[in-house]
């Protein structure tokens, strides 16, 4: 079906639907008199005013009458609500966003404890101004039978009848799947940065794990029990650089290599040695400090 026969359709049902209201009525004659009345062209003028629908109906009088019909109106927070399920509902937000109405719209309505079509035509208010006491009059039913084919021109007609005009109701629609997109957009970043991705280090030039603090080794801060007895470690004899044997270095190309016939691995362990020997001498008068 393409655009404009889906939108025929809704119109069609849409209307269809108000028609079968008017069939229910039991009072047959006096709403076929109203539809001749409609069919004669008496009906001069109808308008919306606010939410509530005003006509002037030419009957027998040189005057015409004065019609007027509404039906209960939603209040604000009862819209809210409607409004905010058709946004959470894709298939109605984007049909009602392109101008159509959908066929189930009115399981929005019941969801939230609503009504959008009147059940009876004793919920629709109607005043007319001539003398005929009964309600409906046939004025008031021509312009039931005029209002059928508003329906079939634009089928928002009826939420203007409930308080919202159609730029109302898809200004809200639009407003709160705004909200929506922005809460999940919200959402996804907080659960991106939840998931504590690397992120770029100037210290390592790039994306990794920062490079972890420097261990504080051979440090204690606290003070030696006096009591305790220290032995010394020897500052002679085999070390754990004797264990480890010749260091593997690859030999200087600078002047250092040209001292006598030291090598470079010779160099490097004769440091290593100096540092370990300072360290053990440290190590022990830390010992058997009693400060």
């Amino acid at each position: 079906m393409t655009t404009n026969q889906s939108f025929q359709a809704s119109r069609e049902w849409w209307s269809q639907r108000w028609l079968d209201l008017l069939d229910s009525y039991r009072f047959k004659k006096r709403l076929e008199r109203g539809r001749n009345y409609a069919r004669q062209g008496n009906i001069l003028n109808i308008k919306f005013e606010g939410s509530q629908v005003l006509a002037r109906v030419q009957g027998t009088d040189p005057e015409p009458y004065k019609v007027s019909l509404s039906l209960e109106k939603f209040d604000d927070e009862q819209w809210g609500y409607v409004v905010e399920t058709m946004s959470q509902k894709a298939v109605y937000a984007a049909k009602l966003l392109a101008g159509e109405m959908p066929q189930n719209i009115e399981e929005i309505f019941t969801a939230n404890g609503l009504s959008l079509f009147p059940f009876t035509l004793s919920e629709v208010k109607s005043h007319c101004s001539c003398p005929d006491k009964a309600n409906p009059c046939k004025h008031v039913a021509a312009v039931y039978y005029q209002l059928g084919d508003r329906f079939s021109e634009d089928p928002f007609v009826l939420f203007q009848l409930r308080g919202r005009t159609k730029d109302e109701v898809l200004t809200s629609l639009r407003e709160f799947r705004s909200k929506e997109e922005k809460s999940k957009v919200k959402s996804q970043k907080l659960k991106v940065k939840s998931q504590n991705f690397p992120t770029p280090d100037s210290r390592t030039g790039g994306f990794g794990n920062p490079p972890l603090p420097t261990p504080s080794f051979w440090q204690y801060n606290e003070s030696l029990d006096p009591s305790l007895v220290v032995i010394a470690p020897s500052l002679s004899g085999e070390t754990i650089l004797d264990v480890l044997g010749e260091i593997p270095v690859a030999e200087l190309e600078t002047d250092e290599a040209d001292r006598g016939d030291a090598t470079a691995s010779g160099i490097v362990q004769k440091y290593l040695t100096d540092i370990y020997q300072q360290a053990s001498q440290q190590a022990a008068i830390a010992a058997m400090s009693t400060g």
